[in-house]
């Protein structure tokens, strides 16, 4: 087996490598519990792998002492395989200083945690600890379901709102260039944008295009609630507007209750008195589009967007998909619902899917605005916000200077 080098050098290469998630060593020299020895390839599999070496020193300079335990390595196999239900490989080498066993133990299945009696065990630096919350819910979100593309076992054409369908194919139509979408029929129209299939209606179908009513019966959480506040005190909003329908029929109507208030800022450039907006309408809507297409439509809450004099937030349920944090979110995709994603692809809304997130930055960075912030996310919510305060006008007027039509 190729995994399995029968290779002093191999060996030497793994003693001066640091110890980390993917490589744990123990003296082992007359004993080691089997149990431990378990947890251990638990900790190493929901880590993405590794390997357990017995019979070295775990301290710098690692050095071979020798192993006298499982002295019949094909027995400890078939019993690791009984409890994980893993087939962790045991490599045994017998180098001058001693014995030395390797357990290469290969990664857990695409979001599958893999437990031992009931505990989900990860590394903390030379120790094992249960697995937090987070962790073990970004594990089983690997392999989440693209809610957006199911399709619903009830839900049918009169479920959908008639001026909701008439935006969606204008925009799709304008942004295509093919005049053939507009002799469409309904059913033909969504057919086409993968909306229907089997003649059942998918949930993205419902989200972007469903009535009031029909929201309210089968996806109630499919809501944007916006809010104006004043002030940070908490208590009743001073304006409340609850959006339960199809997201066509509201974009639009959102973003016209947001700049109601959405007071201008002057900067002098020179001898010309510049103006921008607290909230910039490019990354409000992208904020907004990506709260809609990454949420977890699994989870019962709504969207919120709140509007502050100086600031907006928009909060979603769910969490940031797995595989992202607000250190990769600039350069890694992974959209959850992929067919709403893929709808606001065609209809122009976005340029392509995951740049939205780009988009914001850059409006922020161009306009001298602090740069959008996730304080507050957590496994269950991600809380974004965009702050509306000129921070560093200097950067408005040097990029209004390189090409005034991008500011």
């Amino acid at each position: 087996m190729s995994t399995l080098l029968d290779s002093s050098k191999q060996l030497q290469v793994w003693l001066a490598a640091p110890e980390n998630e993917h490589l744990e060593f123990k003296e082992a020299r007359n004993r080691y519990d089997f149990e431990e020895l378990v947890k251990y390839c638990v900790a190493l599999a929901n880590e993405g792998g590794g390997k357990l070496i017995l019979g070295v020193t775990d301290r710098h300079p690692r050095k071979i002492v020798g192993t006298k335990e499982f002295a019949n390595p094909e027995r400890t196999k078939a019993a690791l395989m009984e409890r994980l239900h893993l087939r962790i490989e045991i490599q045994e080498l017998h180098p001058q200083e001693g014995r030395v066993l390797i357990f290469h133990v290969p990664s857990r299945p695409v979001g599958v945690p893999v437990h031992y009696r009931g505990a989900y065990f990860m590394r903390a630096g030379d120790s094992l600890v249960p697995m937090m919350p987070d962790v073990l819910k970004r594990i089983m979100e690997e392999s989440e379901p693209d809610v957006s593309a199911e399709l619903h076992p009830k839900a049918s054409l009169s479920d959908l709102d008639p001026e909701a369908v008439i935006r969606f194919r204008k925009l799709w139509q304008q942004k295509s260039g093919n005049g053939r979408i507009e002799k469409l029929s309904t059913e033909q129209l969504l057919i086409d944008a993968e909306l229907m299939e089997k003649g059942k209606l998918t949930y993205a179908a419902l989200i972007l295009l469903g009535t009031h009513h029909a929201l309210g019966r089968y996806l109630g959480q499919a809501e944007v609630i916006f809010e104006y506040r004043s002030s940070e005190v908490t208590g009743p909003a001073q304006q409340r507007t609850e959006y339960r329908m199809g997201f066509f029929l509201f974009y639009d109507e959102l973003w016209q209750q947001i700049n109601l208030r959405n007071d201008a800022q002057h900067v002098q450039n020179r001898f010309v008195m510049r103006e921008i907006r607290t909230f910039n309408e490019r990354a409000v809507r992208e904020a907004i589009l990506n709260a809609v297409s990454h949420r977890d439509y699994r989870m019962s809450g709504s969207i919120f967007v709140r509007q502050f004099p100086h600031k907006l937030e928009v909060v979603s349920p769910g969490g940031l998909p797995s595989g992202i944090d607000p250190r990769n979110i600039l350069w890694r995709q992974a959209p959850r619902n992929r067919r709403l994603a893929e709808i606001f692809v065609k209809c122009g809304l976005v340029e392509r899917a995951g740049q939205g997130m780009n988009r914001m930055f850059e409006e922020h960075i161009r306009e001298g605005k602090l740069l959008p912030d996730f304080r507050g996310t957590d496994a269950h919510w991600v809380s974004l916000t965009l702050w509306g305060e000129v921070q560093e006008p200097q950067f408005f007027r040097f990029f209004e200077e390189l090409d005034p039509t991008v500011v």
